[in-house]
């Protein structure tokens, strides 16, 4: 990945592994924006976009994503909430496919206007053919997992932090293969696999910005 031209960095990552803070630390470094499945879930639902309303959107005028950003206030931490699965939900598809479609499209939007660094959504495959693109996976042990949603979360024990990470490791794993045709898991998918264990956010940022160079 050449970081003097405009590029995007894909981020897939293990509930618990520290993924999104590295991605929001490793975007600010760069001095790029960060975007994560919240913010892509949230665009496509809070502004109930569909693909043909997307691209007449994107064809209107040149300058259209700052334009974009500005109106629905991508960046403000209170314009979209984060996802959180409740205790005893089923792992469902929790997307459809026109949503998919519609995601598909916006992460397609911002990489072709801006570099910047995604966390989740498939965002490893949907820009697998970019041309400046890295794609990076963050796993971690499930003790470390525990340990650290633990510290995150006041309030719940470690049986119930255990079961949140396991149905959140099934709902990635299930949306990821449905859309994909591939795991999360399998390795040949990213240029940079870590191992988060003994390593805190801004020391696996380190590991990034040397690889990158």
């Amino acid at each position: 990945m050449n970081k003097n031209e405009k590029f995007v960095i894909t981020i897939n990552r293990e509930m618990g592994s520290g993924g999104r803070t590295v991605g929001r630390k490793l975007a600010e470094k760069l001095g790029v924006s960060f975007y994560d499945k919240a913010v892509i879930k949230g665009l496509a639902e809070k502004y109930h976009l569909s693909v043909e309303e997307f691209e007449r959107l994107k064809g209107r005028k040149q300058g259209w994503w700052a334009d974009f950003k500005r109106i629905v206030r991508i960046g403000d931490p209170m314009a979209v909430s984060y996802y959180i699965p409740k205790m005893g939900e089923e792992p469902e598809m929790l997307t459809t496919d026109e949503m998919f479609k519609v995601e598909k499209e916006i992460l397609n939007g911002i990489a072709d206007e801006e570099s910047c660094v995604l966390a989740g959504r498939a965002a490893f495959f949907v820009l697998r053919n970019h041309p400046n693109h890295l794609s990076i996976l963050i796993q971690a042990s499930m003790p470390f997992r525990v340990a650290r949603t633990l510290r995150k979360q006041q309030g719940i024990t470690e049986e119930e932090a255990l079961k949140t990470l396991k149905l959140v490791d099934k709902m990635r794993e299930n949306y990821v293969n449905k859309y994909t045709k591939t795991s999360r898991y399998d390795t040949r998918n990213y240029d940079l696999v870590i191992r988060a264990d003994g390593k805190t956010e801004d020391e696996i940022v380190d590991i990034i910005m040397r690889y990158i160079g």
